[in-house]
């Protein structure tokens, strides 16, 4: 048992109160903040995210916001895919690379209206860099952090708790779009995304002091669908063939490797970051491929900090980028980054702590 200490390099979430009071046992930190990582039924928490709804303070989901005269403008060079068509109350899966053509981070581009961008990103600090690029550029543009903390709710049953919050119109919100609104005088957003496949939605609280108050409404909305407490559950992540950027990508990953070839859009201004790099990438071919893999053996593995080697013919052909045990197809699952000569079917051998595991590649998403 370890306790937290704590700082102010170190911030608490909105919902962190509440989140206590629903008995979290894991954190990890994210964006220099605490995210609940269990609530102590790590089996039973996944199996409501897939069979029922689930809520989760992610709140370290944290907004970049892009406010001013020059803030579309800011967001193109930032993001190479087209937000010419891009309407308030759109949101928009981007990948922000470096000048290289490397990911540094995939967040959801939201537009709240034709001077103001948000940027809800993943775990890097996107906010220097953004700042650093609009002082570059010379645009007239104020980048900052605005309060704002999403609440996740995920799962089949999701939407039916929604509704009966906010009313029927969210039913008609497509994938990342949003609409503002207030619950019981709090104001929020609400967005159809989340970090699962099951569905689901995401209130962008935007008073941090009504943190538990607005969890308390949803827990108490959700009663009737048995609402419980979660987090962005690693099984249900890897089965489905999400993404999570830092954990499977390194310093050199570029957007062709991980399956969004889909969101870069080559024809955007010269002016937009890393868009030169990426069209050579393109042109030439990317050098590795995520795909998935299935090691041999029916006894659960534990997640691991580190990639793993992934050799074929007694050869480095990639890594293994994670690790975990599938409930559903009761196997030990992962993401492999390897050569594009490598491909589903292929028999691989993973090295885990100095020992050789069987595996075998398989395609995306595994279920």
């Amino acid at each position: 048992m370890f306790s937290i200490f704590p700082s102010a390099r170190l911030r608490p979430s909105p919902f962190y109160e509440a989140t206590v009071a629903e008995g979290v046992t894991s954190f990890t930190t994210y964006n220099h903040m605490l995210m609940p990582t269990g609530y102590g039924q790590p089996e039973e928490e996944y199996w409501r995210i897939i069979n029922g709804v689930s809520m989760w303070d992610v709140s370290v989901e944290r907004q970049v916001q892009l406010q001013g005269p020059d803030a579309g403008k800011l967001a193109q060079i930032l993001c190479p895919r087209d937000l010419t068509k891009c309407v308030p109350g759109q949101g928009k899966y981007v990948a922000v690379c470096n000048h290289a053509g490397t990911v540094i981070n995939d967040p959801i581009l939201l537009k709240l209206d034709e001077q103001r961008y948000w940027l809800s990103i993943a775990d890097s600090n996107i906010w220097f860099w953004a700042g650093a690029i609009a002082a570059e550029r010379g645009l007239d543009v104020v980048v900052s952090e605005p309060d704002v903390s999403p609440l996740a709710v995920q799962g089949p049953n999701s939407e039916d708790v929604m509704v009966s919050i906010f009313g029927d119109w969210v039913r008609n919100l497509k994938y990342f779009w949003f609409g503002e609104t207030e619950i019981d005088g709090i104001p929020v957003a609400v967005a159809r995304s989340g970090w699962s496949k099951q569905g689901g939605f995401e209130i962008y609280l935007m008073d941090g002091t009504k943190g538990t108050r607005l969890w308390n409404l949803v827990k108490e909305a959700g009663k009737p669908w048995d609402i419980g407490p979660g987090n962005p559950n690693p099984c249900e992540r890897v089965e489905s063939g999400l993404l999570s950027f830092g954990g499977d990508t390194d310093e050199h990953t570029n957007p062709f490797e991980i399956r969004m070839g889909r969101y870069v859009d080559l024809d955007v201004p010269d002016d937009v970051v890393g868009i030169k790099a990426l069209r050579k990438i393109k042109a030439d071919g990317p050098r590795r491929h995520q795909i998935g893999i299935v090691l041999e053996g029916d006894e659960p593995d534990q997640v691991a900090f580190n990639w793993f080697d992934i050799n074929a013919g007694g050869q480095k052909i990639g890594d293994m980028t994670n690790i975990v045990w599938s409930y559903q197809l009761k196997k030990n699952i992962g993401f492999a980054l390897v050569s594009v000569d490598a491909q589903p079917g292929d028999e691989v051998a993973v090295m885990k702590h100095g020992t050789e595991v069987a595996g075998r590649l398989c395609e995306l998403p595994f279920i």
